[in-house]
């Protein structure tokens, strides 16, 4: 499929668990651009990796060290971050949270 449909209701959207203590589904996608919510219990950790895809993040709840390229920062509710395409990046969720992950183009790989 390489499109979601227009409109994806909360129910509709599969969870997949790619680690330990994090879960995530795909909200909707187009080739260009992919919207995923990420779900974290404390103390999970979204580990150090890189991809081809700019990506741009956004804490809906909790509290998350981010290390963006070396560079680490604390990020509560509201606060957000954005990775340039090949930086390597990971977070550690210091108390239960979700990030709202946006991607482009879309991540074809979570589609498999």
């Amino acid at each position: 499929m390489t499109a979601s449909d227009l409109f994806v209701s909360a129910e509709g959207a599969e969870w997949v668990s790619p680690e330990p203590g994090v879960t995530r589904r795909i909200m909707a996608y187009l080739p260009e651009m992919m919207m995923v919510e990420v779900a974290f219990e404390k103390d999970a950790i979204g580990a150090q990796h890189s991809h081809p895809h700019i990506q741009a993040s956004y804490v809906a709840q909790g509290c998350f060290e981010v290390t963006i390229d070396g560079r680490t920062e604390t990020l509560y509710q509201g606060g957000s971050f954005i990775v340039p395409p090949n930086l390597v990046h990971g977070v550690k969720a210091l108390e239960k949270g979700r990030l709202i992950d946006t991607f482009t183009p879309h991540r074809a790989e979570f589609l498999r």
